[in-house]
């Protein structure tokens, strides 16, 4: 008996120490899925598709597999619609697409469009939380979403990458960042586009000036496909998003 209760004791005190030396349990975000879908609404049907879009983002933030779930129209273009979101499977994004939220946007769109949508998967690679993806603005700030697309150069887009895993710590630790992703597109290696939310105009025009993006700049400026790259530049001001009611 007594050789018995000092084994079970030894057994016991091995998984405890065992179970201490573990690391945290850290959320899974490789397996996450991200869709960015953009719609070119005719200006007679915009109230009624962007309540449907309202409609999805919030039905979706509801959802334990949604991280996020954002919708956005164009600054310079408020016709055109964005859906931002991020879940935890490509399952889940097709369970939700599905779902009747998604579908009554899909019927709205048959006859509400100017042109197809554009739906782009993109991989993220500076990977972020739940509770860092839903993070938002301050009372009183006046936030702006920044997404630009880069179509990078041939041979160049490794170079892009490692520019920007270095810089990522610095933009996310910027006062006025709300949060900063850099993705790439799953169906073309060489294609990118960065998430960058700002809280106000002000924090968006100190980032362009922030010394550590000048290596960013420098190679926007010499090798993506297409120039000026502010081309692929899209200012986004949302309209349903976590916590709105």
């Amino acid at each position: 008996m007594k050789a018995n209760k000092f084994l079970l004791t030894l057994l016991l005190t091995v998984n405890i120490n065992y179970m201490q030396a573990q690391p945290a349990a850290k959320e899974d975000t490789m397996n996450t899925t991200a869709r960015l879908i953009q719609y070119d609404v005719k200006p007679a049907q915009l109230e009624a598709f962007k309540k449907a879009v309202a409609a999805y983002v919030l039905h979706s933030l509801r959802l334990e597999s949604n991280i996020l779930s954002e919708a956005y129209y164009e600054e310079d273009k408020p016709s055109v619609i964005w859906i931002i979101e991020r879940w935890r499977s490509r399952k889940a994004v097709d369970d939700a697409s599905a779902g009747q939220p998604f579908k009554a946007i899909t019927s709205l769109a048959e006859n509400a469009l100017v042109s197809p949508p554009a739906t782009f998967y993109v991989k993220d690679l500076e990977p972020l939380s739940k509770a860092d993806w839903r993070r938002q603005p301050a009372a009183g700030d006046t936030p702006l979403t920044i997404m630009l697309f880069v179509d990078s150069k041939a041979g160049t887009a490794e170079h892009f990458k490692k520019v920007y895993h270095s810089a990522m710590p610095q933009f996310r630790s910027e006062p006025g960042v709300i949060n900063y992703q850099l993705s790439q597109l799953e169906n073309d290696s060489t294609q990118f586009v960065t998430y960058e939310k700002f809280r106000n105009e002000a924090a968006f025009q100190y980032h362009l000036s922030f010394p550590p993006i000048q290596p960013v700049i420098g190679y926007l400026n010499t090798s993506i496909k297409k120039q000026p790259f502010q081309t692929g530049l899209h200012r986004l001001i949302a309209f349903a998003y976590y916590n709105h009611p």
